[in-house]
């Protein structure tokens, strides 16, 4: 499995969501989100920056299969055999959040925050970072160490550092 982005600095959060928001302005790209397990964190943090507005269109939070499904367009397949935490359901996250928001590129999360929930093949602290712009889609899988909160909280720097990776 790929992993990516275990080098967080926790201290250095927002300055990535401030180097993602500068980044997306330079570029006149809109962003919009899906997040599962951050139940909106990434959005916050990205809201908390001046001027995203310009950049940022919105999210969708998807904790529950159903959203996924309904407003995302996962498909009740990959949900059944692969799971809500899964490679598959965080590319098609992207994707959906990318068509229903009408944005360049989306960052879609899912995964398990703990403390309960986790399984020998994805532990708790196991979460999948997917990404979609007109060039397609694609997703990783992270681990993180913590508590619920921490592990929610080094999510969404790893979600800005991926995005981040992706524009160059």
């Amino acid at each position: 499995m790929n992993t990516y982005f275990d080098d967080i600095d926790l201290n250095n959060g927002l300055g990535l969501a401030s180097e993602l928001v500068e980044l997306l302005k330079k570029k006149n790209l809109k962003i919009g989100f899906a997040e599962s397990c951050t139940g909106g964190l990434i959005s916050a943090g990205v809201v908390d920056i001046p001027g995203a507005s310009e950049v940022f269109y919105g999210s969708i939070v998807s904790y529950d299969n159903s959203v996924k499904e309904n407003c995302l367009k996962v498909s009740e397949e990959i949900l059944q055999t692969k799971g809500a935490v899964s490679y598959e359901c965080a590319k098609m996250m992207a994707e959906g959040a990318r068509k229903v928001l009408n944005v360049d590129l989306a960052i879609s999360v899912t995964g398990v925050a703990g403390p309960g929930g986790g399984t020998p093949e994805k532990p708790v602290g196991t979460v999948f970072i997917g990404y979609a712009d007109e060039n397609g889609s694609e997703s990783v899988v992270t681990f993180s160490k913590g508590d619920r909160s921490e592990i929610r909280k080094v999510t969404c720097f790893k979600a800005y550092k991926y995005a981040l990776s992706k524009l160059g």
